[in-house]
């Protein structure tokens, strides 16, 4: 294969990626973050949930879940931590945690292991109620 057909073959295979991340998806999905070990005691004061959000500022549903986080962290911090990462900027955050689609979020329990994942867009009230089922309730209440 000649210098000009691998560049070729490389720009397809990136725009390629580039449209599966841009894909801003709705459908859910479950199953292991891959490369999370989840081993390990958590340190004291850890939070019981760790919200992952796996987007980027230029996606329009991406852009929607910010009040959510926002939100989610008034309301339950220190229990919950929302974490966001650009895929665009921390490729390799999407490549940990096997991003198809954006945005993607993905729960993580007290041990660092995934208990829920989500692809799309997903509303606080969906989030305050897979809280609810892990026990945990709103800062204050």
């Amino acid at each position: 294969m000649s210098a000009s057909a691998r560049s070729v073959a490389l720009v397809i295979a990136l725009a390629g990626l580039a449209l599966v991340l841009a894909a801003c998806g709705g459908e859910q999905a479950a199953g292991p973050t891959p490369g999370a070990s989840g081993a390990g005691t958590p340190p004291a004061g850890a939070p019981l949930v760790t919200f992952v959000e796996l987007g980027s500022d230029n996606c329009i549903p991406c852009r929607e879940m910010r009040p959510v986080m926002d939100a989610i962290t008034r309301s339950y911090a220190p229990d919950v931590l929302v974490v966001f990462y650009d895929v665009y900027e921390q490729g390799d955050m999407a490549e940990k945690y096997g991003v198809r689609v954006i945005p993607t979020q993905v729960f993580l329990d007290e041990s660092g292991r995934e208990f829920y994942r989500h692809e799309g867009f997903l509303p606080r009230e969906a989030i305050e109620e897979l809280l609810a089922e892990r026990g945990i309730t709103k800062a204050g209440t």
